[in-house]
């Protein structure tokens, strides 16, 4: 099986941790900071910069847009290693940070939902909406097995 994408996820996670350790260096932390995220947004960046200059195959994109997917699950077991405790008890700027971020969020969110309303979605009995879905095949129902 070939597996496409995988050199550019290999440089960008590379570059990412290099970049998050120096910045841990230069901040006074003994730890990396934001590699992770940085590689994300190196990734997001080759994968945008190669689309326009056309080097990319579909079985290249299509692979890189899955491993692109997989950084969430990625971060977020990341996230779980560490020592909430331990953070908790180092003074109560965790638990701002984490209300701060959470409140910026959630406004971030209702300031684009405000901005960008969008389409109303079809009706369920529209002929439109069927006609989108399968134009070429007549509405059938089947059951939840498909038999």
């Amino acid at each position: 099986m070939i597996i496409y994408g995988v050199a550019l996820l290999a440089i960008c996670t590379l570059a990412g941790v290099i970049l998050g350790d120096l910045l841990g260096v230069l901040l006074g932390v003994k730890s990396n900071v934001g590699g992770v995220g940085i590689a994300m947004i190196l990734l997001i960046c080759a994968r945008l910069y190669m689309q326009k200059r056309g080097g990319m195959s579909e079985g290249c994109e299509m692979g890189v847009g899955f491993w692109g997917a997989m950084y969430i699950p990625v971060v977020v077991a990341m996230a779980a290693q560490q020592n909430v405790v331990t953070a908790l008890k180092g003074g109560p700027i965790a638990v701002i940070a984490a209300i701060g971020s959470v409140l910026v969020c959630g406004c971030t969110i209702a300031i684009i939902s405000r901005i960008n309303k969008g389409e109303p979605l079809p009706r369920e009995g529209d002929a439109d909406h069927d006609s989108v879905i399968a134009p070429n095949a007549a509405a059938t129902v089947s059951p939840a097995g498909g038999r």
